[in-house]
């Protein structure tokens, strides 16, 4: 199943897990820690939707520096946390998690120093991944494994949904270092 496919079929809960990973993968571009989102993290853990999100969500605000730059892949990191919905309703986070799946994958797709093939990411969120560069790809998997997992398992898949978000995030941490490093 596509991408594309899943985001459509997701439940709410789904939908604001799958836009928080994609946000708490690329933190490291916005100079947060490992823990700026947890209070996010543990909001979803709420059967009935209504944890603390929106209390965490202007914590992490407060805390991320947003601060205009002129890369393109930390402006796109800026718009998702700036995009999120103030309410964890179906309709805001299900817009949410789509830009945030297009934003991410744009992010891995700018810092990845291998060519992707794809005219846009678009294609490769609709499931076709021939000519896809590693990091690009690595992203995708990640993005489909998140809502497979709360697909599947609903509130039980958050743990795992998290340590791949965990493990993305320190793979675009390692890119943005290399990069850093290149650029002095």
């Amino acid at each position: 199943m596509s991408l594309v496919e899943l985001i459509a079929q997701a439940d709410e809960r789904g939908l604001a897990a799958s836009g928080l990973a994609c946000l708490d993968r690329c933190v490291p571009l916005l100079g947060g820690d490992d823990e700026i989102l947890r209070p996010l993290w543990a909001s979803l853990t709420d059967d009935a939707g209504t944890g603390d999100w929106g209390e965490g969500l202007e914590q992490a605000r407060g805390k991320l520096d947003v601060a205009g730059t002129g890369d393109e892949a930390v402006v796109l990191a800026q718009r998702m946390l700036e995009a999120a919905p103030a309410e964890r309703s179906h309709a805001g986070v299900r817009v949410w998690a789509d830009a945030c799946s297009v934003a991410a994958l744009q992010i891995h797709r700018l810092l990845d120093t291998a060519q992707d093939d794809a005219s846009s990411v678009d294609v490769r969120r609709e499931g076709r991944t021939e000519g896809m560069s590693p990091l690009v790809a690595a992203e995708l998997r990640r993005q489909i494994t998140v809502l497979e997992v709360l697909a599947g398992h609903g509130p039980a898949g958050l743990r795992r949904a998290l340590e791949v978000s965990i493990e993305g995030r320190r793979v675009l941490r390692a890119v943005v270092s290399r990069r850093s490093r290149q650029r002095s």
